[in-house]
């Protein structure tokens, strides 16, 4: 079996990332779904040799196994083509399937350009929402995670302004729920889950907003009644400090930019993303398309590593 890798934006360093991999000698066993021309290409402009293989495992260094999906257009490294953003979609479809056909024990994407897809003409607010769209997935959870510190969102790619409207009970007990669940799959019998106030001081009593005293403590107290292990809800500005941290498996933060930025800061580089609640695991980088570095060579693969690391590490303790 396989890991299934999209590239993403062919303008970006997606395409790097698997040709610079696949020099590896020591390497998971990928399966890259993109237009093999592409790969050739990006492969000469980097000055490595590759060679496509149209199966699903490759011991030899710098061959790369390859599901075709032909790009629309030829592409030029750093630039970007708006009709190039359904070929984009389609890898995904079709890595997809075959993650949920089995023919893949899991999904690892490369970054894509939401601006040129939704240039395009196709709404599209990133691989999370798309995924559950995709498997017909009702509720999925963003985790992002490096050593260290993992962090879940309860929303995700909405504007600030429009976060508290979204933070209502029955929609964060699921997101609680899927966290514990994932994370008992994952090996991890009890997880401890700290979970972030909305407002500044997580309310101040009431003082400087009433989400945590209506929403948030409320059910806590309910789920931890029934045996989740939950803590909170705690200010997010004193949520991250070391001491903190310590034996916890997760914080969750309430939107994107109150957990994410401690985590980038920690991580950036060697960090993940994750989605959970799929009917298959996906694992991400944490980085954008960098364009101004495709074709360069001048990259680092230390987030493909991890994102690769964490979906063979869930895949081992599924078979466990």
């Amino acid at each position: 079996m396989s890991i299934a890798f999209t590239p993403g934006e062919p303008a970006g360093i997606g395409p790097d990332l698997a040709v610079i991999y696949a020099q590896k000698k020591t390497r998971k066993n990928l399966l890259v779904f993109t237009d093999p021309d592409l790969l050739l290409a990006r492969a000469k402009k980097l000055n490595l040799s590759i060679k496509i293989k149209e199966k699903n495992s490759t011991q030899h260094p710098g061959e790369i196994c390859v599901f075709p999906v032909k790009t629309n257009i030829q592409t030029k490294a750093g630039v970007l083509n708006v009709d190039n953003a359904q070929f984009v979609l389609n890898t995904l479809d079709v890595a997809t399937q075959h993650c949920l056909d089995k023919h893949c024990d899991a999904l690892v994407t490369g970054p894509v350009h939401k601006g040129i897809i939704n240039q395009s003409g196709i709404d599209f607010t990133g691989h999370t929402e798309y995924l559950a769209n995709l498997t017909d997935t009702p509720k999925t959870v963003m985790v992002l995670a490096t050593e260290g510190l993992r962090v879940a969102l309860a929303t995700t790619h909405i504007p600030l302004s429009k976060v508290a409207q979204h933070i209502q009970a029955d929609s964060l007990e699921q997101t609680i729920r899927i966290i514990h669940n994932s994370f008992q799959g994952y090996g991890i019998a009890s997880p401890r889950i700290v979970v972030c106030g909305l407002n500044p001081h997580a309310g101040e009593d009431g003082y400087l907003g009433s989400e945590e005293i209506e929403i948030i403590n409320p059910l806590i107290k309910q789920l931890n009644h029934q045996g989740l292990n939950l803590s909170g809800s705690v200010p997010a500005d004193t949520a991250f400090t070391p001491d903190a941290l310590k034996g916890v498996d997760c914080v969750l933060a309430m939107y994107h930019d109150q957990g994410l930025p401690v985590l980038k800061t920690l991580g950036f580089k060697k960090a993940v993303n994750i989605t959970l609640g799929l009917p298959f695991i996906r694992t991400s980088v944490d980085h954008g398309t960098a364009l101004d570095l495709a074709g360069t060579g001048n990259i680092s693969l230390g987030s493909l590593h991890t994102a690769l690391d964490y979906a063979q590490n869930f895949i081992d303790n599924q078979y466990a």
